[in-house]
């Protein structure tokens, strides 16, 4: 039964939409910000990983892993509910279902899922720990190993990026994907960490035009306020 999948904690207002399980981090946000862009009924609940919310066993049973966004769709394939962990997983998911946001050109749409995997395997990765031991264990490492190889990393992969939308709207296609939302939210968490004189982010000015190009859409905008921190 699909009443038995949601978590007792946060019980649905709306049993038959979508129910997302987040909190507005750079994860968090490619989840809504795709809903929103897709126009896709939803409901959201705030899952405060400050507050250890991620270990409660009704999250857990959503997400082994402890870790945001999960989500539920009660009219999953064959018209059976889904439950889903992983944000990239989850991406492809709601472009397969909705055939939006990713190309209808299998070459292109091959583009996509590699600049998705890029974002999973590296940006998000190593802009996290970047993040960590730049904002959080500054005082608590005897040296700057780790600071030094992160910084280096992010400045490396900012430096991809900027190559790849040198000439272009979005990473691929001209318009907005699903690689597109993965990983603009974590461009924009470098300023939560407070770093982006450290990571000389001014300088990647492709980057930073398609920063904006994304965050200016209407959909990002209100994405980006769901499960929010306040």
């Amino acid at each position: 039964m699909t009443e038995s999948l949601f978590p007792s904690r946060w019980p649905p207002k709306h049993p038959d939409r979508i129910q997302l399980y987040s909190l507005a981090t750079p994860n968090g946000k490619k989840i809504a910000i795709a809903l929103e862009e897709l126009q896709l009924p939803y409901e959201a609940h705030r899952i405060d990983i400050l507050a250890g919310d991620q270990h409660d066993p009704g999250f857990l049973k959503l997400n082994p892993n402890g870790k945001i966004p999960a989500l539920i769709d009660p009219d999953g394939p064959g018209g059976e509910p889904l439950v889903l962990m992983e944000s990239g997983a989850i991406l492809l998911y709601l472009a397969d279902k909705t055939g939006k946001l990713v190309p209808a050109d299998p070459r292109l749409r091959w583009e996509v899922t590699q600049w998705l995997m890029f974002q999973m395997a590296s940006v998000g990765p190593y802009f996290g720990q970047f993040g960590h031991f730049f904002k959080y264990a500054r005082d608590k490492t005897s040296d700057d190993y780790a600071l030094e190889r992160y910084t280096k990393e992010a400045k490396r992969l900012l430096g991809v990026l900027d190559r790849r939308l040198a000439g272009r709207d979005y990473l691929v296609g001209g318009e907005l994907s699903i690689a597109d939302i993965a990983t603009f939210p974590w461009v924009g968490g470098l300023e939560h960490y407070e770093a982006r004189d450290a990571l000389e982010v001014a300088s990647f000015g492709n980057v930073g035009a398609w920063y904006d190009r994304c965050t200016s859409r209407p959909a990002a905008q209100r994405g980006a306020k769901v499960c929010g921190f306040d």
